[in-house]
């Protein structure tokens, strides 16, 4: 998985939410201190040498340094020395970074022939003592030749397109990885795949209304453009590239920062930022969808799923642009737009099927209200008997930078104190779009569910391990508890759900297993104009002693998901450092000085078998879960090939569906107008909103209720997996096969 912008962890800021996340304390030193604020310390000095010092009359002005060829291999040393596992440049880490700057400079793969690729990889192995020695002639001279291979494709695009006889292809297809097509063999072969990428732009340019005539100025246009980019290049932008190459060359979340990505990053940290609250990673020359931050404007539309990839942007009222091979800054800045405004994204999504649809956002500011936590109340019947449970729903560890204001602890205690006085019968942990955020609320909640005990250890560059643990005996909750995770809970969500699970405290629900990102990083301001460098330095252990980092937190009941593919997760992710393990750190379980013995009944390995098999049966009857099961064989088989034909026919179905659907809802619309009443076909509730909203549209002059989507059927499968553990620890185990567990049809039933 690529890591975005907003995914980068906080150490050297350790106030607000938006800024760099370490998702830990400062890991002790050697000599038992905290490192200084370098980040700080450096700001400062740089203001002084450059701001507060008189100078000697005749004497020449400071200049800040700026990125050359030395400084390179300064900033090289700078990376070494910081990260977690890599601390000298070994042959490995040589042919790592070569391996990933040719992934950066032909992304893909319609540069370079196949043998030209093993050329320039001969050429490249002294890249790095040649760095040193502060001589980037090779570096130079690729981005030259570089320049010339950008015009030759818009020659090749141009002379395509711009004859009479040019017509669309439908009967095309096309490998849409460039790691599964691979460079070309031969010249003939690297311009029959321009052709086929001309055609699938084309029809991205027609499926908009626009003329083909037009659609062929604007695809010549956009190759111009790239052609422009290239030989615009400075040297010092090739030299970040190099620098940049190297960093992901480390790890997935090891990177350099140019000063103009500073200023990015540090709008990102801005809580003011305005727009869509998605966070974007770029590959094979795909913008693609990272995170849908929660509270955010795309959140809230429920319309993007990571890995969505976006191929075109438009701004209201203006025509789209392609943006395949777009540099992702460029394309971040074409969303990000003021509050209020609105922009159009071109999205493709492979599921069982490529499918490509239009999306129109209303840009909006991410807030801690909108992503706050939230509590739900359910109804069940149990042997006959009503019981109630908790939905307690946490999209982040939020925390606003001064502490007497809104924070994530303070919120999930206060529900859980509801959620007590309500006498609710279990709850449920809702962590399945977490995707981390303050540690230091994640150790703070964690802590609820247990006495006391160790919740994180952070293992630092040293080998130095620091454990960060509950101190207080309370327990704000000490019912039945299942936590809901997917894919996307990641970092801080990830250590909640593996202490618990460490702690066999509670039942992990959800995909067979969580993101997998254990690392921590440290964001360093490098002097003057260098930019800035972000480096794993530390790793994340659990209670039990495993690293959360590259394996993540498996569930203990699997439920089939649309995310469990190969492209989401942190073992998927080149280079990305392998799981490690430390002696355990739990805590107590028994008696801790003045206080009870623990209320709270582990959960043991006959209790999760039976949860288990009751879960297995009603998967096997519900047909949601069938269907997925379907998608993931399809999906499982498909080469990643799109038949031009079939993919512009199911473009216009759906675009025919929408519009017949658009077309039903206006005679209900003008009779609302009109005051009369609405009938069940002709209600006005938003698609997915919640029953309460459907009938609420149903009733006489009101609006309907604007709800959250209805759950999806992991979380309605969680909810009768809760209401099985209720069963199950207030019932001998003798019985419990006779007993009737949770149904598909059983009632869930909301309360306010």
């Amino acid at each position: 998985m690529r890591i975005s912008l907003v995914r980068v962890l906080r150490i050297s800021n350790p106030t607000g939410t938006r800024a760099p996340r370490t998702d830990a304390r400062r890991p002790l030193g050697r000599a038992g201190r905290r490192s200084a604020p370098i980040a700080l310390v450096g700001l400062v000095l740089g203001l002084a040498l450059g701001l507060g010092l008189p100078r000697p009359s005749g004497a020449q002005m400071f200049t800040p340094p700026e990125l050359d060829c030395p400084r390179s291999w300064e900033l090289i040393q700078n990376l070494l020395k910081r990260h977690i596992s890599f601390r000298a440049l070994n042959p490995e880490l040589r042919e790592r970074a070569i391996d990933a700057y040719m992934e950066r400079i032909d992304p893909g793969k319609t540069l370079y022939l196949s043998d030209e690729v093993k050329r320039l990889r001969g050429r490249l192995v002294g890249v790095f003592f040649a760095v040193q020695n502060g001589q980037c002639q090779i570096l130079d001279d690729i981005q030259v030749d570089l320049a010339n291979r950008y015009a030759r494709m818009e020659k090749d695009v141009r002379e395509f397109v711009g004859s009479p006889t040019y017509q669309l292809d439908t009967d095309v297809r096309l490998i849409l990885d460039p790691e599964k097509r691979g460079h070309p063999q031969d010249e003939a072969a690297r311009k029959d795949l321009v052709h086929r990428l001309v055609h699938f732009q084309i029809s991205n340019y027609l499926s908009s209304d626009m003329a083909l005539a037009q659609a062929k100025e604007r695809l010549i246009h956009r190759y111009e453009l790239m052609t422009k980019q290239a030989k615009e290049l400075k040297p010092r932008d090739t030299y970040a590239e190099f620098l940049n190459a190297f960093a992901g060359a480390l790890d997935p979340h090891s990177t350099y920062y140019t000063p103009e990505a500073v200023e990015d990053f540090e709008i990102q940290m801005s809580l003011s930022l305005d727009g869509i609250g998605v966070a974007l990673s770029s590959k094979d020359g795909y913008s693609i969808v990272e995170r849908v931050i929660p509270g955010g404007a795309t959140d809230k539309l429920g319309v993007l799923e990571p890995g969505d990839k976006i191929i075109a942007v438009a701004q209201q009222g203006e025509d789209q642009v392609d943006i395949i091979d777009m540099p992702l800054r460029d394309v971040v800045a074409m969303i990000r737009g003021k509050r209020g405004t609105k922009v159009k994204l071109t999205v493709l999504r492979q599921s069982d099927e490529t499918k490509r649809f239009d999306v129109e956002i209303e840009r909006d500011a991410v807030t801690i209200e909108d992503a706050a936590a939230t509590l739900e109340l359910q109804d069940v019947t149990i042997g006959g008997q009503k019981k109630k449970l908790a939905v307690l729903d946490l999209p982040t560890f939020y925390g606003d930078p001064d502490p007497s204001k809104r924070q994530s602890g303070r919120d999930v205690r206060d529900l859980l104190r509801q959620a007590q006085e309500a006498k609710a019968d279990g709850l449920l942990l809702d962590l399945s779009r977490n995707g981390g955020g303050k540690l230091e609320s994640s150790v703070e909640i964690a802590g609820f569910f247990i006495r006391q005990g160790g919740v994180v250890a952070v293992k630092d560059v040293f080998s130095d391990v620091q454990v960060l643990a509950d101190q207080d005996a309370d327990i704000a909750w000490s019912g039945p508890l299942v936590i809901l995770t997917s894919r996307i809970t990641a970092s801080a969500s990830e250590i909640v759900a593996g202490a618990m699970k460490d702690y066999h405290r509670a039942v992990i629900v959800g995909d067979d297993h969580t993101f997998g990102k254990g690392t921590v990083q440290s964001f360093v301001h490098q002097p003057g104009r260098l930019g800035a460098i972000k480096v794993t330095t530390a790793l994340f252990f659990r209670p039990g002693g495993a690293s959360t980092q590259h394996d993540g937190v498996a569930a203990d009941v699997v439920l089939p998901s649309l995310f469990a593919t190969d492209d989401l997760g942190e073992r998927y992710t080149p280079y990305s450092l392998k799981p490690q393990v430390i002696p355990p750190f739990m805590g107590t379980l028994g008696r801790v000085a003045n206080v009870p013995r623990t209320d709270w009944k582990p959960i043991d390995d006959a209790t999760l078998a039976e949860l288990q098999r009751r879960s297995a049966a009603r998967i096997t009857a519900n047909e949601e879960f069938v269907e997925i099961k379907q998608k993931l064989a399809k999906r499982a088989q498909e080469d990643d090939v799109i038949h031009l034909a079939e993919f512009i026919k199911e473009r216009e179905e759906e675009e025919a569906e929408a519009a017949e659907k658009d077309g039903a809802k206006k005679p209900a619309e003008a009779v609302e107008k009109n005051g009369a009443a609405t009938s069940g076909a002709g209600s006005t509730a938003k698609p997915g909103a919640g029953p309460a909203a459907k009938a609420g549209a149903d009733k006489k002059n009101e609006k309907p209720v604007d709800e959250k989507p209805e759950p999806t059927p992991q979380r309605e499968e969680a909810l009768r997996i809760l209401t099985d553990l209720v069963e199950l620890q207030h019932t001998d185990p003798a019985t419990w096969h006779a007993q009737q567990s949770a149904q598909p049809s059983a009632s869930l039933s909301s309360q306010p």
